[in-house]
């Protein structure tokens, strides 16, 4: 496959690809999510007393444990291990682990809202992987510290760089400790980005066997969501000093009214607010919607919004930018934030990326942009997949994920 030609690999589907690098072989309706902003919540299907294995994996008939993860920095992260389908398949086999991780304001129970036949970690549990899914700091199951409260701003002192740094390493390190294994990485969007910047600087890929990419983030400069593009634009680095924010809580009044200031911009239609931000997505569900606004959407701090906001206006993957000079030769020996070059991303590395021609958020020109500083890669190690009716969600709750069965090209 050559890069350079953006030719397509015919894997079948989305989520068979991730398989397929796995293992190294070469509709429903759109529900409306308006209204979940500003509304009251109610019916919570999911809570950190309950856990995620208890209220969506064992019910199923699939074997679930609740896992704490503590990172180098004191964030005590929830991870669930599904270690067993309901087939039995590979019982008593050594079974190659798979990571999944979610991406900004959401967290790992967005993957598991369809029924098992239609969501990767239970299909993958399926056919005997033993799967693993993240959930980072800030989140509701992931809201812990050693010594730190998330009522101090302190918790929430972090952006994604701190995910790369810390929250990705030690949830590798526990995985590969407990397995014995290299891991099989899967990411959607901020998953993508913090892997991406990750093995830029060398990190996980002693650990890691491959990695899927779905609806990648590296780049945002085509960002095309009006709703987006004013927020970038609002989240520049005084808005923590200004509003006295330092959790950024969808659910909170304080981000509410924000957004709600956002959405009476010129152009701005937050009537149908997931597809003001993520584009208009095919293939969703409405009872899957439906449950997706009961549990999302989560936590994350203000920090890394503003982190985000930097890479739409700057056009560059680079650490946090603090605004100032000095400070940032206080944190990096330098004046500018240090550069994650995806350059150096190790060439025989096998990369699945699959994207969608309506992704608002990952727009085809931006994963444009990320292919090319992939041009280098092995051929025969990446295979890239585009999906032209996709949007931003449909990757991960999209009810015909496993069914494509004709890849469009360009």
């Amino acid at each position: 496959m050559a890069l350079g030609q953006e030719r397509l690999m015919s894997l079948g589907l989305i989520w068979w690809g991730v398989v397929w690098l796995l293992v190294f072989e070469p509709h429903g309706v759109y529900g409306s999510t308006r209204g979940w902003l500003f509304g009251p919540r109610k019916g919570i299907v999911a809570s950190p007393e309950i856990g995620i294995c208890k209220s969506s994996v064992v019910s199923y008939g699939y074997k679930c444990q609740e896992i704490d993860v503590t990172t180098q920095d004191g964030y005590i992260l929830n991870v669930q291990r599904i270690s067993e389908g309901r087939t039995g398949v590979g019982g008593g086999l050594k079974k190659q682990p798979v990571l999944i991780q979610h991406g900004v304001l959401v967290d790992g129970l967005t993957w598991l809202l369809n029924d098992p036949e239609e969501n990767l970690p239970m299909i993958l549990a399926d056919r005997g992987y033993d799967v693993w899914i993240a959930n980072t700091r800030g989140t509701r199951f992931s809201r812990r510290h050693k010594s730190l409260d998330p009522r101090q701003p302190k918790f929430w002192n972090w952006s994604w760089d701190e995910l790369v740094t810390f929250d990705l390493p030690a949830v590798f390190d526990h995985v590969y400790k407990e397995t014995g294994q290299k891991i099989n990485y899967v990411g959607h969007s901020l998953g993508t980005l913090i892997a991406l910047a990750s093995f830029s600087e060398g990190r996980l890929v002693d650990q890691l066997k491959s990695a899927a990419l779905l609806s990648p983030i590296a780049y945002l400069s085509h960002m095309n969501t009006a709703l987006g593009v004013v927020a970038a634009r609002s989240f520049v680095g005084e808005i923590t000093t200004l509003v006295g924010l330092a959790e950024f809580n969808p659910k909170g009044e304080a981000v509410a009214n924000f957004l709600k200031g956002l959405c009476a911009y010129p152009g701005v239609d937050c009537y149908d607010l997931m597809s003001a931000i993520t584009g208009r997505n095919c293939c969703l569900n409405v009872s899957t919607v439906d449950l997706f606004l009961k549990n999302e959407p989560q936590s994350t701090s203000t920090k890394n919004m503003v982190h985000l906001a930097q890479t739409v206006r700057n056009g560059v993957l680079a650490k946090f930018n603090y605004g100032r000079a000095d400070y940032n030769l206080m944190h990096y020996g330098e004046t500018s934030p240090p550069i994650y070059n995806l350059s150096n991303i190790p060439k025989n590395l096998p990369l699945f990326i699959s994207y969608g021609g309506r992704d608002a958020l990952s727009d085809v020109r931006d994963v444009g942009m990320l292919l090319d500083s992939l041009k280098y890669h092995d051929v025969d190690k990446i295979s890239v997949q585009f999906i032209r009716d996709y949007a931003h969600a449909d990757f991960i709750m999209g009810v015909d994920a496993k069914d494509i069965t004709q890849l469009q090209r360009k």
